[in-house]
């Protein structure tokens, strides 16, 4: 293990031998960090916080501090971080809430730019990438393949679905199904994320079907019921609309629309 002289790091830590950390980073009792690791200088890792394998901590980042909730009285809830994220500068990453599932929890190969900030519970998929400054507040669920824009800002308890793009400076209030493209403050829905699932190999036969279904939700004047109807219909002849259909039927926040 490679630790600067000046860091701080908790004899009761469990650290993988071949983790490197910088000068003035701290590192809490409770934390466990995996290997090929590395923490930079002032970073701060504390909590009930489990690092996977090969994950990059920049500079300021703030990683494991209690939530910011008044309802939270230090209980002993958990963040965990699985492999190979990129965790740019200042950004900031709080515990769950015994209100909650008590964790907060991020997937693989995601990629924070500086001044994230992902709140209490918050659940993020994997192979995201959060532009600079974009926030999520407390609960948030996020699908795999997200890509939020800078300083966006998803509402709590909200749920943005797999693939979707979001532009930056959006004011996320409601519900985003997979596969859109949302942006504005209010948010507005202005077409399939297309461009993001030719570059994830999505066959063209499938875009257009989503594409379809993207008209039918938001273009054909039909009430959501008669939308999430003819959507469950045409899922027979692709499968990829059943996560946008079970998206639909869950969502208790209202769809962005």
């Amino acid at each position: 293990m490679k630790v600067h002289s000046t860091a701080i790091v908790d004899p009761r830590a469990r650290i993988a031998p071949d983790v490197e950390i910088g000068p003035y980073a701290v590192v809490g009792p409770d934390v466990e960090i995996g290997a090929e690791c590395s923490l930079g200088a002032h970073a701060v890792v504390t909590g009930h916080t489990r690092l996977g394998r090969g994950n990059r901590i920049f500079p300021f980042a703030s990683i494991g501090q209690p939530p910011q909730d008044k309802k939270h009285r230090g209980e002993p809830t958990r963040l965990e971080i699985g492999d190979d994220n990129t965790i740019r500068e200042f950004c900031t990453f709080n515990c769950g809430t015994v209100q909650d599932a008590g964790v907060t929890r991020v997937g693989d190969d995601n990629w924070f730019m500086a001044y994230v900030h992902l709140a209490h519970d918050c659940q993020v998929g994997s192979h995201t990438v959060f532009a600079n400054g974009a926030t999520l507040g407390g609960h948030v669920h996020i699908g795999d393949y997200v890509i939020l824009g800078g300083f966006t800002a998803v509402h709590q308890f909200g749920r943005i679905g797999a693939h979707s793009f979001i532009g930056g400076g959006t004011m996320v209030w409601h519900d985003v199904p997979p596969y859109m493209t949302i942006s504005g403050n209010p948010a507005k829905a202005y077409g399939l994320n297309a461009e993001g699932l030719r570059r994830r190999g999505f066959a063209a036969s499938t875009i257009t079907r989503l594409s379809r279904a993207y008209k039918t939700l938001y273009r054909s004047g039909m009430t959501l019921e008669e939308a999430k109807e003819a959507l469950a219909r045409q899922a027979n002849e692709c499968p990829e609309l059943m996560i946008m259909v079970d998206f639909l039927s869950s969502s208790t926040r209202g769809i962005v629309r």
